[in-house]
């Protein structure tokens, strides 16, 4: 668990959590709100995803764009 080592919680602290989630909640709630937090992370990655994909393709451009600048200025000279 990624997560548990990054908020450096035990195992009891984490039952602790879930039992009161379980309180707060109900059973038949937690996996409705389970998910709706996956669903929620999900686009959340894929929005992150689209981002990443949408700068990557304006380097590559700008890349080309100056390769092309600068073949011309050799050609020129």
């Amino acid at each position: 668990m990624v997560l548990a080592e990054f908020l450096n919680m035990g195992s009891g602290e984490i039952m602790v959590i879930l039992a009161v989630a379980l309180l707060l909640f109900g059973g038949k709630k937690l996996p409705e709100l389970a998910k709706g937090l996956g669903k929620g992370i999900r686009e959340f990655k894929d929005a992150s995803e689209g981002v990443k994909r949408e700068i990557h393709r304006n380097i590559n451009l700008s890349d080309i764009e100056n390769e092309a600048t600068a073949q011309e200025v050799k050609e020129k000279v």
